[in-house]
């Protein structure tokens, strides 16, 4: 049977082989979305797109961390292509980001895409650690 000594040691060296280099924030692929044209700017649809599938890394310890993402946008002459944001969702992969940051980047980089009339992203982790944290963000056009 190992000691605490001994299991400290094989738990330091479980860094040196299972954990990817984590990437950046230059990483994420926003080149990979698209938008469509939207044929009803007034009518003050409501569109909600979610996903439980969200994942990136924490920055400071390369482990995963999982969420529910929802994109919550009225549009205004264009509307998000959704198998250019599933790409653009899993360039999150292994990118080292904080939650709160990738909350914010994915409403900047949809918002400037789309130019709607107003959105929302709400990004609900899985616990981790004891702790839960969601973070919603919000902009509307001027």
């Amino acid at each position: 049977m190992a000691t605490i000594e001994q299991l400290q040691q094989q738990y330091e060296s479980l860094n040196d082989v299972h954990v990817q280099p984590v990437r950046t924030e230059e990483d994420i692929d926003i080149g990979c979305l698209l938008a469509f044209d939207y044929d009803y700017p007034d009518s003050g649809a409501e569109v909600v797109i979610d996903t439980d599938e969200f994942t990136a890394v924490c920055p400071w310890t390369n482990l995963p961390d999982f969420g529910e993402l929802i994109i919550t946008y009225v549009p205004d002459r264009t509307c998000i292509e959704l198998k250019s944001l599933k790409y653009y969702l899993l360039s999150y992969t292994g990118v080292g980001i904080v939650q709160e940051h990738a909350a914010n980047r994915i409403l900047n980089d949809l918002f400037a895409l789309c130019s709607p009339h107003r959105m929302t992203i709400s990004l609900d982790y899985k616990v981790r650690g004891g702790l839960h944290t969601a973070v919603t963000v919000s902009r509307e056009r001027d």
